[in-house]
């Protein structure tokens, strides 16, 4: 029986429906109903025979469910409904005890939880791939030269290493922001039925214990409303697709004609369909592409809890598509991002080339004047000037004649085999000594600790 006369409209029904896209919790809400049975029956809520006749029918649902045979019903309004409709046809009325001690509030926001910290957890396996693809080609490229830039200027010389481990630390953060939020997806819900609890007394801590939440949930509202660690997902995907889309637009830009740095791989390639000669970085394209849908999810996620009010509403519905449509996208950027460091091929003469224009090399001459008693401020006018009278002549700054060092700068003038000695080619990047900088010994400390860094993060991975 319904308390309704009428029944629902047809498009009602499709917008109410969520069938469509939470089948993929099938694996969680059959895990947690069969916790939850098992607890029912050692708690004397539901007998030993119930127990075992519904265990029955959740593994015959598993079968049907795992071989693509299960059979959803017109009235199946979700995944959940359509295995308690399952189970009940399979066992009989004993079905009907499936959901004692538990509403499809708590038991919705449980398979979410489980979701959300498995796939958390992937997150951070498939973030150490990156991270170690990225160190792999760091120490290949240690002391290749290469311009560093800024605002897309050449700037100061580094190594490609370094360049390559700026992005390895940035993942290494993005694997810490999955493992809090696989922590945050680890309190039980389960045992907070509708909203106030259940009338029954349930162990909700065994429950916790075989699903693998290491605790419950404190308060029964709260447990029902809260999404908390759905957003903590899509925070750490957005700020993880964020660094994706920046590695893929360098490796649109070195793949280039113009900067000539990397060849990108085939097998992450595509062609033109007009121009034969076309290799396109599509692969790379695409990681700038999702990023902003990503963000995208989280911002719209937000909006769907936005001054709700508490417990449940219909709007928590909406936290599985942007959930669900995160994941998918960043497991296979992320991939794709793997795919292309382990196997992209950076051309060694272009990037010295483009490493050994002189003007790279203006703060260093600064430098030197600071180290010959100048103040800075003024070491910077001075070269300022150099490099105005070197581009007007089209010179390197090493072709200057002394008339015009003695011009912008007496003390270079007067130390000109000084200035000649910093001018030359290899001493840029092994100038830069300071702790995280581009010299070598320097890059060798950072890739001994990257090390540590990815060693630490498997260790953590194998103990989960």
């Amino acid at each position: 029986m319904s308390r309704f006369d009428q029944p629902q409209h047809a498009d009602f029904q499709r917008l109410n429906s969520s069938l469509g896209f939470d089948r993929r919790l099938w694996p969680y809400d059959l895990a947690q109903s069969r916790a939850h049975v098992r607890m029912l029956a050692d708690r004397g809520i539901i007998t030993d025979e119930d127990r075992d006749a519904l265990l029955a029918g959740l593994d015959a649902v598993e079968r049907e469910l795992s071989e693509g045979r299960f059979r959803f019903g017109e009235d199946d309004e979700d995944i959940h409904m359509a295995i308690e409709r399952r189970v009940t046809e399979i066992s009989g009325s004993v079905g009907g005890r499936l959901h004692t001690a538990r509403s499809r509030n708590d038991q919705v926001v449980t398979d979410m939880a489980m979701y959300a910290r498995e796939r958390a957890r992937e997150a951070q396996a498939a973030i150490s791939a990156l991270m170690r693809a990225l160190l792999a080609r760091a120490e290949e490229h240690a002391d290749w030269p290469m311009p560093g830039y800024t605002h897309l200027q050449r700037a100061q010389p580094v190594s490609l290493g370094h360049h390559l481990l700026a992005y390895f630390w940035m993942f290494a953060r993005d694997r810490d922001r999955f493992a809090y939020a696989e922590r945050e997806s680890s309190r039980l819900p389960l045992g907070a039925g509708a909203l106030a609890g259940v009338n029954f007394d349930t162990d909700r801590g065994q429950v916790a214990r075989e699903l693998g939440f290491r605790e419950v949930a404190p308060n029964s509202i709260d447990a029902v409303s809260g999404r908390d660690f759905v957003l903590d997902y899509l925070a750490a995907a957005a700020t993880n697709a964020t660094h994706l889309s920046r590695l893929g637009a360098e490796l649109v830009l070195w793949s280039s004609a113009e900067f000539g740095f990397c060849e990108l791989p085939d097998e992450w390639s595509s062609g033109s369909s007009i121009m034969p000669q076309k290799k396109n970085p599509d692969a790379a394209e695409l990681l700038r592409a999702k990023a902003p849908r990503v963000v995208g999810h989280l911002a719209a996620m937000h909006g769907v809890l936005h001054a709700l009010p508490l417990a449940y509403s219909k709007d928590l519905q909406e936290d599985k598509e942007h959930l669900f449509d995160v994941v998918d996208t960043l497991e296979l950027t992320l991939a794709a991002a793997t795919g292309m460091i382990a196997s992209v091929r950076f051309q060694r003469e272009r990037l010295r080339e483009a490493a050994g224009d002189e003007l790279i090399a203006a703060t260093d001459v600064a430098d030197l004047l600071v180290r010959l008693g100048v103040p800075f401020r003024e070491a910077h006018g001075a070269v300022s000037g150099l490099v105005r009278a070197a581009l007007a002549r089209g010179a390197k700054l090493s072709e200057l004649t002394a008339a015009e060092l003695e011009a912008h700068s007496p003390t270079l003038a007067e130390h000109r085999e000084e200035l000649q000695a910093v001018l030359a080619q290899g001493t840029w990047i092994e100038s830069k000594r300071s702790e995280g900088g581009t010299a070598l010994a320097r890059v060798r400390e950072q890739l001994r600790a990257a090390r540590t860094t990815l060693d630490r993060g498997a260790s953590a991975d194998a103990g989960t």
